[in-house]
């Protein structure tokens, strides 16, 4: 009946969003939590977390080619590492989501999943999964 969990993810790509939804609801479900709120936190710099469709696949591309054609590496960033793209696009999509379990589900909408966003892979990478209860 753990109330927090971290999940191990394994990018493969530069930009990829990766659905975390099933192992999301399994983690819920296991909790046995029937009503509250859960806590998604990516504690990354160049990574985040989102909620979009999961129907199909080619929102995730459309979205990762908007993303790379509207934010390319630049001559004039000063990041040494050179990935600010990365950094900057953790910082649009964020490095959190807050859902609602009810009924001992999180709370999605019909056409929704649940998403890591990788902006600098491929790259080992952690997601913590927090429940509080209500």
């Amino acid at each position: 009946m753990s109330r927090s969990h971290c999940l191990e993810i394994q990018s493969r790509q530069e930009i990829e969003f990766i659905d975390i939804t099933a192992s999301v609801r399994e983690f819920v479900r296991a909790s046995q939590c029937r009503e509250g709120v859960l806590l998604i936190f990516a504690p990354h710099t160049t990574a985040g977390v989102t909620i979009n469709e999961n129907a199909d696949p080619d929102v995730r591309h459309d979205i990762g080619e908007f993303f790379k054609r509207r934010l390319p590496r630049q001559d004039y960033f000063r990041h040494g590492e050179g990935n600010s793209p990365a950094h900057i696009l953790s910082s649009l999509v964020s490095a959190s989501e807050t859902l609602i379990i009810e009924n001992g589900e999180p709370l999605l909408g019909t056409w929704q999943g649940i998403f890591f966003c990788e902006f600098d892979g491929p790259r080992r990478r952690r997601v913590h999964l927090k429940i509080v209860p209500g």
